[in-house]
């Protein structure tokens, strides 16, 4: 078969389904990525959320045998809210980051490779593929970056002329061997906004990211949020777009191509303190869909209680008290008590103390000991 007629042929059907951007690169080895993954688990830099192996992150041919070629794809997603409701001083509101509005991106890309698997068997019957989406092994923005879909950003984003950083990745690896594509020049020059407008400074450098420090993670995280990054997360319940939004490649960037991406305003801004008390079955069917609910509604409910802190929300104290009383999980408890603090120092001290006589956790205790402190000084 000729490689070059097929190629055509998967770019032609590739637009037919709706993928945005497509290109092709070499599954040679990641030899460079390797080298700074290796440095990133030294440095303590890593999520804990990848693929543990880097081998695997970085051999494409461990994944499918005698592999040639890497399909990648793109899907543009909105950068603003149609209709965006408005947070008001009795009814305050959290936000999902972009990369969250609409359907989970996961699922939507999952449809758009497998599509394109099917077409490559239908072309050649005996081909060997295997596709992933950003929870598989390889690394979706090194191999986006290596097919020409973009270049990999100081804020560690693949960006695209065409939408900025405002799209989803993912790839088929093949034992096709494809054409490949040139990368694109990096554009960043000597521009820094992300690194200098990064929350936590988790962008150590241009390029790389201390992923323990940034919020996107952090929001995931399910135990005690760490001190020093609570009032940093503002009223982020999932995710964060500050490192997007800052940078100049993507002013003027809103792409609204996939109806299935659109945001419902009301789960993408949603309301604080109704997710202080939403039961389980609430949740899946109004955050079900949507990427940020995979870690359950625990992360999102200790963000929305962090925000509610944020914002000084008088009206959620009897809510927070409540919390703080019966809520059966300690990580809910203990940051009722840091909230409660922050909120009302004028009036919560009694609380607090009639808390600390029937507390039994020990990291409730200590979150107990330092609200009071804080409201002593």
């Amino acid at each position: 078969m000729n490689m070059l007629q097929l190629k055509q042929q998967i770019i032609d059907y590739s637009k037919e389904i709706g993928i945005d951007k497509i290109g092709f690169a070499s599954a040679s080895p990641f030899i460079e990525l390797k080298d700074r993954l290796y440095q990133q688990q030294e440095l303590n830099y890593q999520s804990g959320f990848e693929e543990p192996d880097i081998k695997k992150r970085t051999t494409p041919e461990l994944l499918v045998p005698k592999a040639r070629s890497i399909i990648a794809i793109a899907l543009a997603y909105p950068s603003k809210m149609k209709d965006a409701p408005r947070s008001t001083k009795s009814e305050r509101r959290g936000i999902f980051c972009r990369a969250s509005w609409g359907r989970d991106y996961h699922d939507v890309l999952r449809e758009k490779l497998k599509l394109l698997e099917e077409f490559v068997q239908g072309m050649v019957p005996d081909v060997m593929t295997k596709s992933m989406v950003d929870t598989g092994e390889l690394s979706d923005r090194a191999v986006a970056e290596r097919a020409g879909i973009g270049w990999s950003a100081k804020n560690c984003s693949i960006i695209t002329p065409e939408f900025g950083s405002y799209v989803y990745l993912g790839e088929i690896v093949t034992n096709l061997p494809l054409e490949p594509d040139s990368p694109i020049e990096d554009r960043c020059g000597t521009c820094n906004k992300c690194v200098e407008a990064c929350p936590t400074d988790a962008l150590v450098t241009g390029g790389q990211l201390n992923s323990n420090r940034c919020i996107a993670f952090l929001t995931q995280t399910k135990g005690m949020l760490a001190e020093e990054f609570r009032d940093k997360l503002g009223n982020r319940l999932y995710g964060c777009d500050t490192c997007q939004t800052v940078c100049p490649e993507n002013k003027g960037k809103d792409l609204h191509l996939h109806p299935e991406m659109e945001p419902d305003p009301e789960v993408a801004k949603p309301l604080l303190k109704p997710l202080l008390t939403i039961s389980n079955r609430d949740f899946k069917e109004t955050y079900g869909h949507v990427s940020g609910s995979w870690r359950g509604k625990k992360p999102i409910q200790r963000n929305a209680i962090i925000a509610l802190a944020h914002f000084k929300d008088e009206t959620a104290v009897p809510d927070l008290l409540n919390l703080l009383k019966d809520d059966p999980r300690p990580v809910i408890r203990g940051t009722a008590a840091w909230a409660l603090a922050k909120i009302a120092p004028a009036r919560i001290e009694e609380k607090l103390q009639e808390a600390t006589v029937k507390e039994t956790d020990e990291e409730v205790l200590l979150e107990l000991e330092k609200a009071l402190a804080r409201l002593e000084q």
